[in-house]
């Protein structure tokens, strides 16, 4: 009896070999499908436009220094192509095995529901980085077609504050996608948060309520423009406009990976608890 058991436990992979098999497949599933290469377009047709624009109106500041370059084309429209990966490869990532049913067929087998969640997220990221570098390589061709290899460190800084905001995304995505069981509700919840409620929520805080919204991502993931400011700019800046005095915010480098890291956390470990917890009825 005590063979059997060891025979079968042997056939069990690791926790470890798990996440790998579900990675590599969950990501295999997003690079053959249609979300994968409708967003690739998506990203392409905005490099493009910016291509176009750029060398046909030559509007002011994108070709006049190379950090006003990089400044006016990466820090304007860099995380909207984030926010665009984290709802294609997040949003209906764990709501999916519920609607789908195909957590029917996962959950029996000796598979650890950590494993699922980990490898499926390991599959969003390594997908949304492939993303995120084709808009990379977009910027660094026009960028060098414009100044050669005068790339200025600002910009590496940026995409490594990106990256880590992309992150921090997905580890949103992933929980509000284990908050549902519905793929429909949990991609419109962070559609409305990310493009719509957090702007919202930190003008109200910082210009009405005089509060600095440091509870809030897309404040923390505003060191990705800042950063191309030289020098960078006051953490508090008050300005007088007539008979009101408007105090803005501006997140701090250190501040704002704080920022990014906590909600990329909190919410990966809140997604994992809730995804452990929850029935498939």
């Amino acid at each position: 009896m005590s063979d059997l058991k060891a025979v079968k436990e042997n056939l069990v992979p690791s926790g470890m070999a798990q996440v790998g098999i579900i990675t590599k497949y969950t990501f295999l599933d997003y690079f053959r499908s249609r979300r994968f290469l409708i967003l690739a377009i998506i990203t392409l047709l905005i490099g493009g436009l910016l291509t176009f624009a750029v060398g046909y109106y030559n509007p002011a500041g994108f070709r006049d220094t190379p950090l006003g370059f990089y400044s006016n084309w990466w820090g304007s429209v860099t995380t909207f192509v984030v926010i665009l990966s984290g709802i294609f490869f997040g949003g209906d990532a764990i709501s999916g095995e519920f609607q789908n049913k195909t957590g029917y067929f996962g959950i029996p087998n000796p598979i650890r529901r950590s494993s699922i969640y980990i490898g499926k997220w390991l599959g969003a990221f390594i997908a949304s980085t492939i993303i995120l570098g084709i808009f990379t390589v977009i910027t660094l061709g026009n960028g060098l077609a414009y100044f050669g290899f005068n790339v200025p460190v600002q910009f590496w800084e940026s995409l490594l504050f990106t990256w880590l905001y992309m992150v921090s995304v997905l580890g949103f995505t992933f929980f509000f996608s284990a908050l549902f069981k519905s793929s429909s509700i949990a991609i419109l919840t962070t559609v409305i948060l990310f493009l719509f409620a957090f702007g919202i929520i930190e003008l109200v805080a910082s210009t009405f309520a005089q509060i600095e919204p440091w509870f809030i991502l897309t404040y923390g993931a505003g060191i990705i423009s800042s950063v191309f400011i030289v020098p960078y700019p006051p953490h508090i800046m008050t300005i007088d406009a007539g008979p009101l005095n408007i105090t803005t915010y501006i997140a701090t480098i250190p501040e704002g990976i704080a920022i990014m890291v906590g909600y990329f956390v909190v919410m990966f470990v809140l997604g994992l608890l809730l995804f452990e917890r929850k029935e498939f009825t």
